[in-house]
């Protein structure tokens, strides 16, 4: 009988190289940024890509991250230099993975604490305001969220011609 990792590493052969994982509330105004972002880009026509809507990282999510040679994790920030950011992360291991919301550094622990191998992972995070239950996208943060999607789209193009 297979053991997990076997069974992660053969499924890890159907997964597409670059996964997007977009993360947001979208009751909470500002936060819904990551799953904006995320269906715009979903929406384009993109090969070599697997797009992922979350409310929040779970440690369950290592899973997802396996086999692939980029994540990028899309995401909502009141701190974050305007219109976004953009970092490649590593992993942390100092965030308990048995938290209820694990942070993209902690899940890259995760997968390197299970033996995963770890994928490049970046990180953009889109400058929010507004945050409050049931408040709207904000107009700063529409206009952020444009800014920041053809940034996502220039990363993945690059990505596409050379895995091409």
């Amino acid at each position: 009988m297979p053991n997990l990792h076997d069974a992660v590493t053969e499924g890890s052969k159907l997964t597409a190289p670059i996964l997007v994982i977009g993360i947001g509330n979208e009751s909470r105004g500002d936060d819904a940024l990551g799953p904006f972002l995320l269906r715009r880009l979903a929406a384009m026509d993109w090969r070599d890509c697997e797009f992922l809507e979350v409310y929040q990282l779970q440690i369950e999510h290592a899973l997802d991250l396996q086999g692939r040679n980029l994540v990028l994790f899309l995401d909502a920030g009141i701190q974050t230099s305007a219109p976004f950011s953009c970092e490649t992360i590593l992993p942390d291991s100092s965030d308990s993975p048995f938290s209820h919301a694990l942070t993209p550094q902690a899940l890259l622990g995760v997968c390197k604490r299970l033996g995963f191998s770890l994928p490049e992972a970046q990180v953009i995070c889109v400058r929010g305001a507004q945050f409050e239950l049931g408040a709207p996208l904000s107009g700063a943060a529409e206009t952020a969220l444009e800014d920041a999607c053809l940034y996502a789209v220039s990363i993945l193009k690059i990505r596409q011609n050379l895995l091409a």
